[in-house]
């Protein structure tokens, strides 16, 4: 949704506000170092890292409790001078920062310097956050020592043929990454006792006696050193050859034993200070780990200490448990050892998890002969080559530390400590911020060391804390400041057993209910509100994180006032009022409980110079709108109000045809703001359109329709010209009136002959029906007698004579 420049004004306004708002709120309203009550200087400053002590002699408001600790620039407004102003901040200092080097070999390789800065000390406040950075470079053509660890069980066999040749070509492949390497050989089987070996006579010499496959092997033994780190690889391929392997009971291995060992006995194994270590454990099964070895008794945990003897083997195997996984990490990482672990592909999961416990340590497929084992180290060592990682030893409990590691794309990485897919010679950052939950005994001085994982570099940290205050190394006893009752200190009294009071001025009797009344304002009401101490017949008033109690009787304050949306008398960034013991005193222009209305109407005038273009009242400087459908600052937007087009009418005229009332083109552009849209034909289906017709001076019909869209504007379609009819024809007329008559005549006479017609045929059927009737009675009733008498008619006229002749007798 787009805005109009008038929202962007008025959302940015309100934006500013709300944040003046609160920052004013942090500042005097929400004051979490008055909050907290301090009583001295070192409590102040365990408070909040934000929070001073003004230790000058003259401060503070009379009879006031607790003012001494607040915001430095607080203290300073309130006349404290800087310089009497404790407040320590955390601070760091770099003590060692050689630079880092680019090679690895040459005269300089035992001062290669990978990490940097070396040392820092740092000045902690509790709860104050301090930082700094760290350097990380994996310089090229480092010195490389690897030391070859071997199963040398049964299953083995196959490998240990595959290697005869092996330290001439491994040799050949790492000279290419480093002009300085040296390799050694060591190999495992299992502890020499039962349940996890053969024990019985007949298999002391030879446990694999009876054994068709194989017959013949060695003794079981748990580690074996059989050669020192040297560069003539060509002894490597020989005590190669000279290896036999063993025979174990059980499936899982002794290697955890061997691994131990190879990396504490440093200087039997020859591992070199300024070299870059690699362990390569070679095995295709999984190991023991600690607590297997109470299946053969042994209950004593390993002790992660070298044991080795004359035979260069290890004499703890049938002594100690097997190494936790726990253990076994701690030792490598004091020793900068990176682990390979080469396992067949049917062990790769186990061991896999087994790299996320222990640091600096990664997992390869081992094919079934070991063939792959060269290609296998070398892609282990750029693996690890290619990664940096940091840890943390010996951090004190009390301390907080956060990571934000750069890589080499430069971008910030909050939480990590570790960087990955790099290239020998990259430079990496990390930023290491500090912060001390809490103070230690006075004096304590601790440290910790931050430490890539492999490297021998390392950065050590020294710690300092700083929780006391300066001025408190100058306190001065029996003062007389104190009334020589107590010990000065930091600007307050610190008053002798039996006094109390600002000054040691009055004994603890003084302080009884007798000595009371003069702190209450009334009989039953609280000392002192409630809201302070009454000490000496006098109400000391607490200090509060909302802002000022006063008062005699600490009845008032500056805080308690009415408020308006959130803010005390209505104004921060421009003052409506102030509070005054719990009432808002409002200031000119203003008026209300909480001085949010103003006396002002300015406001509220529309463009055409009505209050709230007549459609409303004008209340604390803002329109309330009373016309049903008016809306805007000053209701001038209404496109359902009864004179809403005659109002648009007015700017139609004036800017589509220069006409009607306001054709003044200043009035014009001063009130007729919305936006014309003209068409050659108008659309009328929108339900938010209002359709608007007027007639114009020559008698022709104008149209258009007003709306409001949703960003605010007003918005006027209208026809570019008036729709204006021709005259009617005389003689149109004439025929259109004769024909109207004559359809009208004809269609009552067609109206008249249909109601003739249905009463006719109505009569007709009546007079059937009753004929019917009766032919039904005649033929049907007995007593029906013929309502009609019939005689025949005689020619003999003879008879009429004789009738008439006896009739004149």
């Amino acid at each position: 949704m787009m805005w109009s420049p008038w929202q962007l004004v008025y959302r940015t306004a309100i934006g500013c506000m709300v944040l003046e708002i609160l920052i004013h709120n942090v500042a005097q309203g929400l004051n979490v170092c008055m909050s907290g009550s301090a009583t001295s200087c070192e409590e102040c400053l365990l408070i909040h890292p934000s929070c001073a002590w003004c230790a000058q002699e003259e401060f503070g408001r009379v009879r006031t409790l607790m003012s001494r600790c607040d915001l430095s620039q607080n203290l300073q407004k309130r006349g404290c001078e800087a310089y009497n102003i404790e407040n320590p901040r955390s601070t760091t200092r770099v003590v060692k920062s050689e630079p880092l080097s680019s090679k690895g070999s040459g005269p300089t390789q035992y001062d290669v310097i990978q990490i940097m800065p070396q040392k820092i000390s740092l000045s902690l406040r509790p709860s104050d956050q301090t930082s700094f950075k760290v350097q990380v470079r994996q310089v090229e053509d480092y010195p490389v020592d690897l030391y070859y660890l071997m199963d040398l069980s049964l299953s083995m066999k196959d490998d240990l043929d595959s290697i005869r040749n092996l330290g001439t070509k491994l040799a050949d492949e790492m000279r290419k990454l480093t002009s300085n390497f040296r390799l050694g050989f060591g190999s495992f089987v299992d502890k020499n006792m039962s349940p996890f070996s053969y024990t019985a006579p007949k298999y002391q010499d030879n446990p694999c006696n009876g054994y068709k496959l194989f017959p013949n092997c060695v003794p079981s033994f748990g580690f074996r050193h059989l050669l020192s780190l040297t560069d003539k690889v060509d002894r490597f391929n020989e005590e190669v050859q000279k290896q036999m392997v063993s025979r174990n009971r059980d499936a899982p291995e002794g290697g955890f034993d061997a691994i131990l060992q190879a990396a504490v006995c440093k200087e039997r194994i020859g591992w070199r200070k300024e070299a870059f270590h690699l362990l390569v454990f070679a095995t295709d099964d999984v190991p023991h780990l600690a607590l297997d070895g109470k299946l053969g008794g042994l209950v004593q945990p390993h002790d992660g200490k070298c044991h080795m003897n004359e035979k260069n083997e290890y004499s703890g195997s049938t002594e100690m448990d097997y190494p936790s996984l726990a253990l076994l990490g701690e030792k490598l990482a004091e020793n900068n050892i990176y682990l390979i672990f080469a396992v067949t592909k049917r062990h790769y999961v186990i061991y896999k998890n087994f790299t996320t416990l222990i640091p600096g340590t990664t997992v390869e497929i081992l094919d079934a002969d070991s063939k792959n084992i060269i290609q296998l180290i070398v892609n282990a060592y750029n693996n690890i080559r290619s990664k940096v990682e940091l840890t943390v030893w010996d951090q004190p409990e009390d301390l907080s530390l956060t990571f934000t590691a750069t890589c080499q794309d430069g971008q910030p990485l909050p939480g990590l400590r570790k960087c990955a897919d790099l290239k020998i010679g990259d430079t990496v950052s990390f930023n290491v911020s500090v912060e001390a939950r809490g103070c230690p005994p006075p004096g304590t001085r601790q440290s910790f060391t931050v430490k890539p994982v492999g490297f021998k570099d390392r950065l050590e940290v020294s710690v300092d804390y700083r929780c006391d205050c300066g001025c408190t190394h100058r306190a001065r006893a029996n003062s007389s400041r104190c009334s020589s009752r107590g010990q000065y200190v930091c600007g307050t009294c610190r008053c002798d057993t039996g006094h109390l009071g600002a000054r040691c001025e009055c004994h603890e009797g003084e302080a009884g209910a007798v000595y009371q009344g003069a702190c209450r304002e009334a009989e039953g009401k609280q000392i002192c509100s409630g809201r302070g101490e009454c000490s000496c017949n006098q109400c000391l008033c607490y200090e509060s994180e909302f802002g000022k109690i006063y008062g005699t009787f600490c009845e008032c304050d500056d805080f308690s006032c009415a408020r308006h949306k959130g803010v005390l008398c209505s104004g921060h960034i421009k003052s409506h009022g102030e509070c005054h013991c719990g009432e808002c005193k409002c200031h000119a222009g203003y008026i209300g409980d909480n001085c949010n209305c103003s006396t002002e109407t300015l406001s509220c005038v529309s463009d055409d110079g009505q209050i709230c273009s007549g459609r409303g009242n004008c209340a604390c400087g803002r329109c309330q709108c009373t016309e049903p459908g008016a809306f805007g600052d000053t209701c001038e937007k209404c496109p359902t109000c009864p004179d809403a087009c005659g109002t648009k009418r007015e700017c139609i005229e004036c800017r589509l045809f220069n006409s009607g009332r306001l054709a003044d083109n200043q009035t014009c552009q001063r009130l007729c703001k919305d936006e014309i849209i003209t068409v050659e034909t108008l659309k009328t289906e929108d339900p938010n359109a209002v359709l608007c017709l007027y007639k114009t001076e020559n008698e022709c019909v104008m149209k258009f329709t007003y709306s409001e869209h949703a960003s605010g504007m007003s918005v006027l379609t209208a026809l570019k010209e008036p729709e204006c009819g021709a005259a009617p024809d005389a003689m149109t007329v004439l025929l259109a009136v004769v024909g109207s008559i004559l359809l009208v005549g004809i269609v009552l006479l067609a109206i008249w002959k249909l109601v003739i017609t249905v009463h006719d045929r109505r009569e007709f059927a009546r007079f059937q029906s009753a004929r019917s009737r009766a032919r039904y009675e005649m033929a049907c009733n007995p007593l029906y007698k013929q309502p009609i008498t019939s005689h025949p008619v005689e020619t003999d006229f003879s008879m009429y004579s004789k009738s008439y002749n006896g009739a004149t007798h």
